[in-house]
């Protein structure tokens, strides 16, 4: 992926997974420009990572769920002709039932994890189309494929991203430009403390460090994976949920009657 003198967007980038792509990127070639609300933690991230490899780190201070700061940083990404990265990883988690999270929490998860996505995303592609090159990393999570009591807003976020990815894919096929959905599970960062729990959900051995997962997904990237899981072992249960999805997809456009189940008769 290494392309001298060209940028790589990273969003959430002041910790946990965006600091590791970041840190990453850089170490593959890339200049940065790195979005975040926290401008302290942008700073010492760009000033650990120029150290180490030298290169040029731009840091955009940024509230993604805020309107104003999403349109400043979706104008850069249109108008700058050098991008040939984003990776979009700045997400929230809202955890905990419906009832009991507040609907302007929720409504934050949407404005981040669906709308700044799908928005930025929007905005990269028509430079990324012009010069046939690109790569978008869209950062999920194994949830989308997990319906939860604890994460109705959450899953249903990831869920989007998902098939949102999958979507552009299709789009993109006869492109050069590349996009990934990665998937992933438990991962040692802020996650669950910014979610508002006191404790992870999830024994320690399930855990994954931002480095492993990045170094998984940069990998699977390599590999041509465009859909990651990086703890999954036995890929062919992908594969095997994939098949169950075009047989159920096919079978869905047999007919626009009424299954029979539902008849009278059937009653």
């Amino acid at each position: 992926m290494s392309n001298l003198h060209r940028f790589a967007v990273v969003t959430g980038a002041s910790s946990g997974i965006g600091d590791a792509y970041a840190e990453r990127m850089a170490e593959r070639g890339y200049d940065l420009i790195l979005v975040a609300r926290r401008r302290d933690r942008l700073e010492d991230v760009a000033k650990r990572i120029k150290i180490k490899t030298n290169r040029a780190v731009e840091i955009v201070t940024a509230d993604l769920s805020d309107a104003n700061d999403l349109l400043r940083i979706e104008a850069l990404l249109t108008e700058r002709e050098d991008i040939d990265v984003l990776i979009n990883n700045a997400g929230l988690g809202a955890l905990g039932p419906t009832s009991k999270v507040a609907a302007d929490a929720l409504e934050n998860l949407i404005r981040i994890n669906i709308l700044a996505l799908t928005r930025l995303t929007r905005a990269v592609l028509p430079g990324f189309l012009r010069r046939n090159t690109g790569t978008i990393i869209n950062i999920a999570s194994m949830i989308a494929v997990m319906p939860t009591p604890s994460g109705a807003g959450y899953s249903g976020s990831k869920a989007y991203v998902l098939n949102f990815t999958r979507s552009l894919q299709m789009e993109l096929a006869k492109t050069n430009i590349v996009v990934q959905a990665v998937l992933p599970g438990p991962v040692r960062t802020e996650f669950f403390e910014a979610s508002g729990l006191t404790a992870a959900p999830f024994p320690n051995e399930l855990f994954m460090s931002a480095e492993q997962l990045v170094d998984t997904a940069l990998q699977a990237l390599a590999q041509g994976e465009l859909v990651c899981f990086p703890s999954l072992e036995n890929a062919s249960l992908w594969t095997d949920l994939e098949n169950a999805r075009i047989a159920l997809s096919r079978a869905l456009m047999q007919s626009g009657s009424p299954a029979t189940r539902y008849s009278e008769k059937a009653l």
